[in-house]
């Protein structure tokens, strides 16, 4: 079914070439989710649209269409949002990745939409390790329906203690670090501070700040079946020169 969208709020993830002048785009809206849109002659040097299609800046968009690939009808900057450098544009570019190989087409999800937004401003401040970024991947993890347990042993109810070392099994939550089996040997420990911090959203602790974000590397290696981070591979290649 044809269908036209005006005034959507959006960011761009994603564009590449279509033909010698288009650019195929793949925005992230919040009332529609990831949507993949044609935008006919872009590419061309003195098309508005060049200084318009640019990433991590909010966008005002309209298409139309009823295909899987609309058409792009109208784009106007919102402005607002400094650009990112460095390593936090670095950043801004594994979230895009995540978004991209994770979330399905066509598939509104706001909150994180809104989540997605208030890391990009917190990157665009030079917040390198902000803690919204986590709460981004809480965010996103919970919009797949893989939603985190922090608070409670998978096992048996029980409330995790801050001073007991759990092993956080992938589908199902923390189990105690004591007594458990080689089947988990290549599982670290994590504290249980860490999980109720993780769950507060509190990242004052250094070692709370290191170890949730090994345990989020950790859900998204499963998550991704695979699939290899890009903005992660030239970060290590960028810490190693």
């Amino acid at each position: 079914m044809k269908q036209r969208i005006d005034g959507a709020e959006a960011y761009l993830l994603h564009a590449y070439p279509y033909s010698e002048t288009s650019l195929i785009l793949d925005v992230f809206a919040r009332a529609h989710g990831r949507v993949s849109i044609l935008a006919r002659g872009a590419r061309r040097p003195r098309s508005a649209l060049r200084g318009v299609l640019i990433g991590f800046q909010p966008l005002e968009l309209g298409w139309f269409g009823g295909g899987e690939v609309k058409t792009l009808a109208k784009a106007e900057w919102q402005g607002g949002v400094p650009l990112l450098q460095g390593r936090c544009l670095l950043l801004g570019y594994y979230l895009n990745e995540l978004l991209l190989k994770l979330l399905p087409r066509e598939d509104a999800h706001p909150a994180l939409f809104s989540a997605y937004a208030q890391a990009l401003a917190a990157l665009a401040k030079g917040a390198g390790d902000a803690p919204e970024l986590r709460r981004f991947e809480k965010t996103l993890l919970k919009e797949l329906g893989y939603g985190l347990t922090l608070d409670r042993e998978a096992d048996s109810g029980a409330a995790v203690e801050q001073g007991r070392d759990y092993l956080y099994l992938v589908e199902r939550g923390p189990v105690s670090a004591g007594g458990r089996g080689d089947e988990n040997s290549g599982t670290p420990a994590i504290r249980g501070k860490t999980l109720l911090d993780l769950a507060a959203d509190d990242y004052r602790d250094p070692r709370t700040l290191a170890e949730s974000k090994m345990l989020m590397r950790q859900l998204f290696n499963h998550y991704l079946g695979g699939q290899a981070l890009q903005s992660r591979r030239v970060f290590v290649e960028l810490q190693e020169l």
